[in-house]
């Protein structure tokens, strides 16, 4: 799999964000291979023929469409480059929180880090102008930069990404998140952070130093999960990711994800998903079953 890391010298500007074009005349940059890139993607779909394939999802690409990628998500273009043209809006977590003053921002976007519901939007036309035009404006300001750019380029992008979270949580009766309160946030960036070796309430209860009633309830009102069925969740995600994009044997898994033997990893597996690990992977090589 290949690692993309952002690099600003390459991608022409001063910030870690940029505005990227991306059609017939530079389709290299577009592989039929799994990617996982350091920063967060959104992809504004012009003309596309194929599918995105981003984590366990399969995406068929659209006109109008605009997909969500989330930071180290696993993703692959099976495309006709001749087909394509896209615009793309990327950018570093730490950037976007810095840039809001928010350490939380991306964790109140309920379109990233989420899998659970599908990682995309179809948007009427004149959403989609609207959004083309607000980019075009960015990258007026990131390439030619005034004293006041700045200002600007926050205004704009705050817009977009609080526009595209309401349609987010509408198409999915999601509550639209209270962006005042921060533990279910906390909470939530934490896991991202550990959940590979803390998969207990008690560890996170620890590192916030608070009660469990007190982050269950957080939890609860933020994301419509206990703390417990959120760990669940997020835990059996990360071991599909392992099942699909690696060759990782059970017993590997098992000492990754800090399960004391395999038969353990095995049996949380199947009750959460009603497969085994083993039966999960070659489902879904073999394309049996939709994941």
């Amino acid at each position: 799999m290949k690692h993309i890391k952002f690099n600003k010298t390459l991608c022409g500007v001063d910030f870690f964000l940029n505005v990227i074009e991306k059609d017939i005349t530079n389709r290299a940059e577009i592989h039929n291979e799994p990617f996982r890139a350091d920063f967060f993607q959104i992809v504004f779909i012009n003309q596309g023929k194929g599918d995105l394939i981003l984590n366990d999802q399969s995406i068929s690409l659209k006109k109008n469409q605009v997909l969500f990628i989330s930071q180290h998500q696993n993703y692959k273009w099976i495309l006709d480059p001749e087909e394509f043209h896209a615009t793309f809006l990327v950018f570093q977590e730490d950037f976007l929180n810095d840039f809001f003053s928010d350490l939380y921002f991306t964790y109140r976007l309920h379109y990233f880090y989420q899998s659970k519901l599908p990682l995309y939007l179809q948007l009427p036309d004149n959403l989609k102008t609207l959004f083309t035009d607000q980019l075009k404006e960015i990258k007026t300001e990131l390439v030619a930069p005034k004293p006041d750019s700045v200002h600007l380029i926050r205004s704009i992008l705050y817009y977009i990404l609080a526009r595209l979270n309401r349609l987010y949580s509408e198409k999915h009766h999601i509550s639209i998140s209270d962006m005042n309160e921060n533990m279910a946030f906390q909470f939530r960036r934490l896991v991202e952070e550990h959940i590979r070796d803390k998969q207990r309430i008690e560890d996170y209860t620890t590192l916030m130093n608070i009660s469990r009633i007190t982050l269950n309830k957080a939890v609860k009102k933020q994301f419509n999960q206990t703390t417990s069925e959120f760990l669940k969740a997020r835990t059996i995600h990360e071991i599909k990711m392992e099942l699909i994009y690696t060759n990782k044997s059970i017993d590997e898994l098992s000492l990754e994800f800090n399960f004391s033997e395999s038969n353990h990893l095995s049996r949380f597996f199947k009750m959460q998903t009603g497969l085994k690990p083993s039966d999960y992977r070659v489902g879904y090589q073999n394309g049996s079953f939709n994941p």
